[in-house]
């Protein structure tokens, strides 16, 4: 699937997180505690369960590209989540608006690459994904999951 660009308004939400986290691999591992955390309180679903792992997936590798490549020393990242009627919205704005994704879906990864597979999983398990850029200061890297 090719990224999108965000031009409609998500929706009416059902639940909404927001957080500011340090852009550090300690911010990005809560991002993805704290989201799965809060999914489960808005559906009263388990943390091992199929929608929670998927969001977990998802909002990891959101946060760590965020914090890998579109930190900043002493600027933090915002982690928003959304419950919506039929998706779960995640959303990472970063402070590097001049590095936006790639504007094809991600090609094949090398097997023996230590990293470079984060778009591939977030291409593999949203239902749609994209990039923004609001303002001159912030990106925002969005993707939604399937309830």
């Amino acid at each position: 699937m090719k990224p999108q660009e965000d031009i409609s308004e998500p929706g009416p939400s059902h639940g909404e997180l927001c957080l500011r986290l340090s852009s550090t691999p300690r911010g990005a591992r809560l991002a993805r505690a704290l989201t799965v955390q809060q999914l489960t309180e808005w559906c009263a679903c388990p943390h091992d369960s199929d929608l929670a792992r998927t969001v977990a997936l998802v909002t990891a590798e959101l946060a760590s590209n965020a914090v890998t490549h579109g930190g900043l020393p002493g600027r933090d990242f915002r982690l928003t989540v959304r419950l919506l009627a039929e998706t779960v919205r995640i959303e990472v704005t970063d402070t590097r608006p001049e590095r936006l994704l790639p504007t094809t879906a991600p090609g094949p990864v090398d097997p023996d690459a230590v990293s470079g597979r984060g778009l591939v999983l977030v291409d593999a398990y949203a239902a749609r994904w994209g990039c923004s850029v609001r303002d001159a200061y912030t990106k925002c890297v969005w993707a939604e999951v399937r309830r």
